[in-house]
């Protein structure tokens, strides 16, 4: 798939928000329902995917979206969370993965950390192959398991070095 062109990477502002809350509420059934089910992704989009949620973040400049065409197309959030910065959010809508947008908003993140953070974590849900694949590709390395309870897979953590290509 081609890359896409006019993909504009920047600080989300309070006028993304309904445009960030669709990319989590178009990409999180089609990724999570197979692989934890329909109340996992209810439960997440109102917990993670909301105008309360995800305000905060942006007020706090922790949001960076890729927008296509005055669309925001995906969006990444990032954090401190025990002296390391953590990916808390990276997704694309469907049709444009594959594209390198995922990449370009995982890039502007380590730009961000460097010389404020020694690596980034992500974590992703066992059975998630393509952020699996994703973060593999991105020289992320596993280094923690979470195990799932009530019949939820595994959480599993990966790491990389900020310095890391």
């Amino acid at each position: 798939m081609p890359a896409v062109v006019n993909v504009m990477v920047r600080p989300a502002v309070e006028a993304d928000l309904d445009g960030i809350i669709a990319v989590g509420h178009r990409t999180w059934p089609t990724t999570y329902e197979p692989i934890a089910g329909a109340d996992f992704v209810a439960m997440g989009l109102a917990k993670w995917w909301s105008a309360e949620a995800i305000r905060p973040l942006i007020a706090r400049g922790r949001v960076t979206v890729a927008e296509v065409d005055g669309v925001v197309v995906g969006v990444v959030a990032a954090g401190p969370h025990d002296g390391r910065l953590v990916l808390w959010k990276l997704y694309v809508l469907p049709e444009y993965q594959g594209r390198g947008i995922g990449a370009r908003l995982l890039e502007r993140v380590v730009e961000g950390a460097r010389g404020l953070y020694p690596e980034i974590r992500a974590a992703y849900l066992d059975g998630h192959l393509s952020a699996q694949g994703f973060y593999a590709h991105k020289g992320f390395v596993e280094v923690e398991r979470e195990r799932g309870s009530g019949g939820l897979p595994d959480n599993i953590w990966m790491t990389r070095p900020v310095a890391a290509g």
